[in-house]
């Protein structure tokens, strides 16, 4: 994509591993797809005019292979961890080794044989107390005897871009674990916890809502992922419905619509509507709000969409994305602490006001040209969210 994008996908119907196929066999599960689908997007730099899209995946609690799911990175993290320190560890034994071979004073061979060259007996000790593979300590041995006096062995860090981290998988997504209300009334009841199959519902496995709660908090803390999704609220606040259910968001997860939808995103930098005295100039505000909700309808006809069932959802429902940017800066510069209850309250009103105005001028828009199509069938749903929104109000 030219401008930047972001894509969401949920993985739930794809079968756990071992479950039987229909044409005979049984599946090599979720997570063999989902590494494939990390390779490609791994092999698909972003760069020159065009960016890869972010990638967001994310499964429902009650999958089977949801374990391992949670679990992903934080293994490919302690891998990560294990090559840094393993091949430092190591280098620092082969070099010791190698040293202990060409600074020997003995005859002919003697230097060579951990026998009689105390000190590379010594060396070699402490490399196997180490863990060092026997086949690199006899190997740079070898490399003494050849007349080397050193011998190269690479080392890796911790840099997100280093060949350490491009040696293991799960690095090119968020990952985010789909909860529904079900789920967490039984993380707060110590109830237990069903992992079904995905064609027939039947029970593979039962545990306790908490340990697999803990498993993802842990996960969460050791390595940023999996996120939540909290599925029973996302769809308590479709306005469609009466289309389908909401079963994924791109990743940073300010769009959450149907499966195969779109929509282009515009934000509005805060910053210039503060004004000297430290108000906010809400009439410009709402005027720009105003302006970039027609902008964006406008800008319906004009994206390009990566296929022609997203292109067509989304040309039918005109899902619009507009939100701000810049509310750090905003509060810094009036002194403001960003984790307040101050700075929340004013974050809140500049919400609240971007909707209300969003919406009222979505709605004199389908006065003037018309309702999007499927309208009428979720007017409804439209309407709850209106009272949802008064609610919280």
């Amino acid at each position: 994509f030219k401008y930047g994008s972001g894509t969401g996908s949920n993985f739930s119907f794809l079968r756990g591993e071992g479950e039987k196929l229909s044409g005979g066999g049984r599946s090599s599960g979720l997570m063999s797809f989902l590494k494939i689908g990390d390779r490609a997007a791994g092999a698909i730099k972003s760069g020159g005019t065009t960016r890869r899209a972010a990638k967001m995946v994310i499964v429902d609690a009650d999958h089977p292979d949801i374990e391992e799911f949670i679990d992903w990175k934080v293994n490919e993290e302690q891998k990560v961890a294990s090559l840094v320190t393993g091949s430092k560890i190591v280098k620092k034994h082969l070099e010791a080794i190698m040293k202990a071979c060409i600074n020997c004073e003995g005859q002919d061979d003697d230097c060579f044989d951990p026998a009689i060259n105390t000190a590379l007996k010594r060396e070699i000790k402490l490399a196997k107390k180490d863990g060092v593979p026997e086949n690199y300590i006899y190997r740079v041995i070898q490399f003494a005897r050849q007349g080397y006096t050193s011998m190269s062995f690479k080392t890796y860090d911790t840099d997100w871009d280093s060949d350490a981290y491009l040696t293991v998988s799960g690095q090119n997504s968020n990952n985010s674990v789909s909860l529904k209300d079900d789920f967490l009334r039984a993380v707060e009841e110590d109830a237990d916890w069903h992992l079904t199959a995905r064609k027939d519902g039947k029970v593979l496995k039962t545990l306790k809502a908490r340990d697999l709660w803990e498993k993802i908090g842990y996960a969460a803390w050791a390595s940023a992922d999996p996120g939540l999704h909290f599925n029973t609220t996302m769809n308590d606040w479709h306005t469609c419905a009466a289309a389908g259910a909401i079963r994924a968001s791109n990743p940073c997860s300010e769009y959450m619509f149907l499966d195969d939808t779109a929509c282009n995103l515009a934000s509005i930098n805060l910053l210039p509507y503060r004004n000297a005295d430290g108000t906010i100039d809400i009439s410009a505000y709402e005027h720009t709000v105003r302006l970039w909700t027609m902008v964006l309808e406008i800008s319906v006809m004009m994206a390009q969409f990566p296929s022609k069932e997203i292109a067509k959802l989304s040309y039918e429902y005109r899902t619009l994305g507009l939100g701000y940017a810049n509310i750090g800066g905003l509060l810094m510069t009036s002194g403001i602490p960003y984790d307040s209850d101050e700075g929340r309250a004013i974050c809140a009103a500049l919400t609240a006001i971007m909707t209300g105005t969003a919406y009222a001028t979505s709605a004199e828009m389908a006065a003037e040209l018309g309702a999007f199509p499927d309208y009428d069938r979720n007017a409804q749903n439209m309407l709850r969210v209106m009272r949802n929104h008064r609610r919280a109000a």
